[in-house]
């Protein structure tokens, strides 16, 4: 009685495997065929292209490891600065110093400090990915970041590297010159042009042809200029004008520096909440959490640079409320990014939780910026 049902089943299933069979050979057809080539060659063809295939699966295992190992990231990196130990402002002398006893001593600059640390991070104590040529090439010419694959860490760095630009951009414009109208620095200019260099330069492009130095290069002298600055201001050699409208123009360039994050956020989970299979969440969201891992020691170091302007100002508190929302947004880490419906019961949205933590630093942001033009 049973025997009609257990065969149909049976053909069912047998049917589904020989579909997945089918869908396997079609996959591994075009390595037997290689496979079969490559047995027919001279062993001097087979040598060569035996090189070349060792040579192309070393240079992926090794894109896959730098990818995926994230070398020294830590969301607590903060307090290896120990800034709460640091009582005298940027460029301030540290300390009076007996006439012909010793040379004159000012502090130096926290905010350069970790502009300098977080592009060190990016390119020497971990590969620069977006300039690799691998992650060039793509996934079969698709680009990796319209992938769910070997971005995030990519998308990371932007995040950073974006906070770092605008940081010394402000170094330049404002923060490293006596009211705007003294001389540029010469370190920060260099190091600001250098920051400014594309994202994604090899060694060879095409457009235009030739070859090129790569991004990472470009950073690494930008790494040099800014402990150059600093150095120059611990001799009180350079400038640091560490005064409230310099802070509350830097607080405001941040401010809307997030508030586009925050804008790009909601108009990728608005338009594209297909859930696990959004292959463009994930550097989305990385992005954003690179540019508040960034600014998180960025504002920490500010608070040592202008320390006298958020004494006077009383801005403790609402810093310390803008610094607890920073460090509770690095919390977020999810294995898989999900961009879910926001009504949706199944699947979470990561973007709109980020975008909610961007917007909540924006608006302690704008307080601080609030309480300095009074």
């Amino acid at each position: 009685m049973l025997d009609p049902v257990i065969n149909f089943f049976s053909r069912i299933f047998y049917l589904i495997g020989r579909g997945i069979g089918y869908a396997v050979g079609i996959l591994l057809w075009p390595f037997l065929w290689a496979g079969r080539w490559y047995t027919q060659r001279g062993w001097i063809l087979k040598a060569v292209v035996g090189a070349i295939l060792i040579l192309w699966v070393g240079l992926y295992g090794y894109f896959f490891w730098v990818t995926q190992v994230w070398t020294n990231f830590n969301p607590d990196y903060v307090a290896a600065y120990n800034f709460d130990k640091r009582d005298v402002a940027a460029g301030e002398p540290v300390a009076a110093q007996a006439v012909g006893t010793a040379p004159k001593s000012c502090a130096r600059s926290a905010i350069v400090e970790v502009t300098a640390d977080l592009t060190d991070f990016n390119v020497n104590q971990n590969a620069w990915i977006s300039s690799m040529l691998l992650f060039k090439l793509g996934f079969f010419g698709m680009s990796w970041d319209d992938t769910p694959f070997l971005d995030n860490k990519a998308a990371f760095q932007r995040g950073i590297n974006s906070a770092v630009r605008r940081t010394a951009v402000e170094l330049v414009d404002t923060l490293g010159r006596v009211r705007g109208t003294s001389q540029i620095d010469n370190d920060l200019q260099k190091a600001r042009g250098n920051l400014q260099f594309t994202e994604d330069a090899w060694y060879f492009g095409l457009n235009p042809f030739g070859p090129k130095t790569p991004t990472p290069s470009y950073y690494r002298s930008a790494v040099k200029d800014l402990r150059t600055f600093n150095s120059k201001l611990e001799t009180c050699s350079a400038v640091f004008d560490a005064r409230a409208d310099n802070l509350m123009q830097f607080i405001d360039r941040i401010a809307n520096d997030i508030g586009s994050t925050s804008a790009i956020l909601k108009d990728r989970s608005e338009k594209n909440n297909y859930g696990w299979f959004d292959t463009r969440a994930d550097d989305r969201f990385w992005f954003a959490y690179g540019q508040l891992y960034a600014y998180y020691g960025l504002m920490n170091a500010a608070k040592v640079d202008f320390k006298q302007v958020v004494q006077q100002k009383n801005l403790a508190p609402l810093w310390d409320g803008m610094d607890g929302q920073l460090r509770s947004a690095l919390n977020i880490t999810p294995w898989i990014i999900a961009n879910g419906s926001e009504g949706g019961w199944l699947l979470p949205n990561h973007l709109t939780t980020m975008g909610f933590y961007i917007l909540r630093v924006r608006s302690n942001l704008i307080d601080i910026k609030q309480v300095l033009q009074q």
